[in-house]
């Protein structure tokens, strides 16, 4: 049998299956680089604890005055979207190094489903992200954060958070095929990424923006998504904001889940 022959069992029917095995694997390997490297780990839930000791503490008492709820609860769930889009960068810039390092090229001699390099690291960013929202969410608790609704509400709402971030993988997988390289990928990540986060309403509510700005703050992906979870957290119009979340989902995932798989298959 020739080396790179498709084993019988990858033929027929047996190609899904095959294709999972693969997808499996490659997303051990994404899990096991957060365990060989920690730093990689620590430096992505850094960031979030950060921001919410920031807000709560320094920001809190300005930005909270004119809301219904404590500032702390308000700010919780969207740091958990926030959180998700800083986070699916890794996607680019891990990409990009297994691109330029030529590891992609290896998986592609191997015997094995092309799909399942991305997938499998869109889902290792995907299991990272569980850590991190447990994470937050503790800290938040420990500053103050309460709930305001129910324990079956709030699993909603962080299994919104990871259908979000995983869209967010796929849509930063594409960056990081294109432009081949960690540190450019990484610069390209960023005008994507600020006018998402800061012309949103994870911070501070939509109407306290200039007037000119609202209409793309209330409806852009990250603020309609925060919105549902928020709703889902504290209450609030509950129905509307969680459709439009998960139709912003199913429509990103559509558009970047095959333009990234068309440029993986194109660039290597």
């Amino acid at each position: 049998m020739s080396a790179i022959a498709i084993p019988a069992e990858r033929q027929g029917l047996g190609r899904l299956s095959g294709a999972v095995s693969d997808t499996l694997a490659m997303t051990w390997r994404g899990l096991l680089t957060y365990i060989r490297v920690p730093q990689l780990l620590v430096f992505s839930t850094v960031q979030p604890v950060l921001f919410v000791l920031l807000f709560r503490y320094v920001f809190g008492g300005v930005v909270g005055n004119d809301l219904s709820v404590p500032y702390v609860d308000f700010l919780l769930p969207g740091v958990f979207v926030q959180m998700t889009v800083f986070g699916a960068m890794a996607t680019a810039v891990g990409l990009a190094t297994d691109l330029k390092s030529g590891l992609l090229e290896r998986f592609r001699s191997l015997p094995m489903a092309r799909s399942a390099v991305l997938a499998g690291r869109t889902s290792a960013d995907l299991f990272r992200n569980v850590f991190v929202i447990v994470l937050v969410m503790l800290v938040g608790f420990a500053v103050g954060f309460r709930v305001h609704t129910n324990v079956f509400a709030v699993l909603a709402g962080i299994g919104i958070v990871l259908l979000f971030a995983y869209s967010m993988s796929w849509t930063f997988a594409g960056v990081g095929l294109a432009v081949g390289d960690p540190e450019t990928a990484q610069a390209a990540a960023f005008p994507i990424v600020f006018p998402l986060i800061f012309a949103s309403s994870l911070f501070i509510p939509v109407a306290s923006m200039p007037t000119w700005l609202q209409g793309f703050a209330e409806h852009q992906p990250v603020s309609v998504t925060a919105s549902a979870v928020r709703a889902l957290m504290i209450g609030g119009e509950t129905a509307t904001y969680v459709v439009q979340s998960l139709a912003w989902i199913v429509a990103i995932i559509a558009v970047a889940a095959p333009l990234a798989v068309r440029k993986y298959r194109r660039t290597i």
